[in-house]
């Protein structure tokens, strides 16, 4: 169904306006001059920039069925299209000629004709997830020491891996993901979570605001940007840590007697606590080895680009109580396996997961 009240339509509509004018503060240095935004029903395009009567279209079809994401990555690149033909006035090339390819990469926009940037691993990224999946489903061990060296194994041959790559002349090509559902409020659990993430699996976070079409309502999705294994290995990881988080809440109850879900978000919250804990405990070990890694420069420019202006924000988290106390014990227990768990799906877009054992 691609109809909405007239209420929500307005509120999309003025959305959309919105989203224009701070890409336009953002990426363009407020350059541009606001056109006419219309949504079309022609199915076989995302977006258009029509120049003889300053329409951008974005399709209805677009913004109702697809996440906010990909619509803000098509609105952009319409965007470009004006950039280059409203400020640049270059007229005698192609749509996706030099120009607008170069502004694209200034800017980091995608410069793909259909606006939505679709990467998968190479050759060699795809050998090197398979050998961390292969790890990983020997971290299936019912034997706990052997279950945590595999995990241990796994996380120094990606930490191997990235350090060659950086370290290589080679060019690596960097994405973006979101994951997990847009939510209208982030908790201490998906805020330690994104941290994991960002310090332990290669990859840049960033909490971004998107807007529900059907809802009319406005939330917040994490972001994560590096290149397409290790987006892979990290959407991987934030599907388990949360599902594993919330089985080990489950029992947690059962066990307590506990009826209701007052602590839930707590003892979540302990959960990620304590696996960031054991990470960490990893961590230090590699650098003992000499493996230490200092970050991805080319990732960092990547990720500036994506988000000219970054705000931070100091979080001090929420209490400590009895139930953090038992998620953290928990959490320091926790290993990643092939695998995530009952009542979740493997990741559908990378290969780790795709072969082998696991439930």
């Amino acid at each position: 169904m691609n109809e909405l009240s007239a209420h929500l339509e307005a509120l999309l509509v003025r959305e959309l306006a919105s989203s224009w004018h701070q890409l336009n503060a953002a990426y363009f240095r407020s350059g541009l001059r606001a056109p006419t935004l219309r949504f079309t029903r022609d199915s076989s395009v995302l977006g258009r920039w029509i120049v003889g009567s300053r329409t951008l279209e974005i399709a209805r079809e677009l913004v109702l069925d697809k996440p906010w994401g990909t619509v803000i990555e098509v609105l952009k690149h319409e965007m470009a299209h004006q950039y280059v033909s409203e400020v640049l006035r270059i007229a005698d090339e192609s749509p996706h000629g030099a120009a607008f390819r170069d502004t694209c990469r200034r800017m980091g926009i995608d410069a793909a004709a259909r606006g939505v940037p679709e990467a998968g691993p190479s050759d060699a990224e795809a050998r090197a997830l398979e050998r961390v999946a292969r790890l990983l489903a020997l971290a299936e061990s019912p034997n706990v020491n052997e279950a945590e060296a595999a995990m241990a194994a796994a996380q120094k041959l990606m930490l191997r891996y990235n350090l060659t790559s950086a370290a290589s002349a080679r060019t690596r090509s960097y994405a973006h993901r979101h994951l997990g559902q847009p939510s209208g409020r982030v908790g201490e659990a998906e805020r330690i979570l994104a941290m994991i993430l960002g310090k332990h699996f290669f990859v840049e976070c960033i909490w971004v605001s998107v807007y529900r079409a059907r809802a009319g309502k406005r939330g917040s999705v994490l972001e994560v940007c590096g290149t397409s294994e290790n987006l892979d290995i990290a959407e991987y990881v934030h599907s388990y840590l949360l599902s594993t988080g919330e089985r080990l809440w489950a029992q947690h109850k059962k066990a307590q007697r506990i009826r209701g879900d007052r602590d839930r978000r707590t003892f979540l919250a302990g959960v990620m606590s304590g696996f960031e804990s054991k990470l960490s405990g990893q961590k230090r070990v590699h650098e003992s080895e000499g493996l230490v890694w200092v970050g991805d420069r080319d990732l960092g420019d990547f990720y500036r680009r994506r988000n000219p202006h970054v705000r931070h924000v100091r979080y001090s988290g929420g209490q400590k109580n009895e139930a953090y106390g038992h998620g953290r014990e928990q959490g320091t227990r926790i290993v990643l396996r092939k695998g995530v768990g009952s009542g979740s799906e493997p990741i559908a877009r990378g290969r780790l997961l795709t072969s082998g054992g696991g439930s």
